[in-house]
């Protein structure tokens, strides 16, 4: 929990300072960006998933 609260103010900070630079903010829009990273997880996990039946 400690890691995912540490991500979210770390995000808070970066999004806040490309605004306050008025930079492009360095994420996709929102639905593309979370499905984007679902998809990194859910890639992780059937690799895990795979390499378990490896062994």
């Amino acid at each position: 929990m400690k890691e995912v609260i540490l991500s979210l103010i770390t995000g808070m900070v970066v999004g806040f300072l490309f605004t306050l630079f008025r930079l492009p903010i360095p994420a996709p829009p929102a639905l593309a960006g979370i499905s984007g990273i679902i998809g990194v997880y859910l890639g992780m996990k059937v690799f895990q998933w795979i390499s378990y039946f490896w062994k």
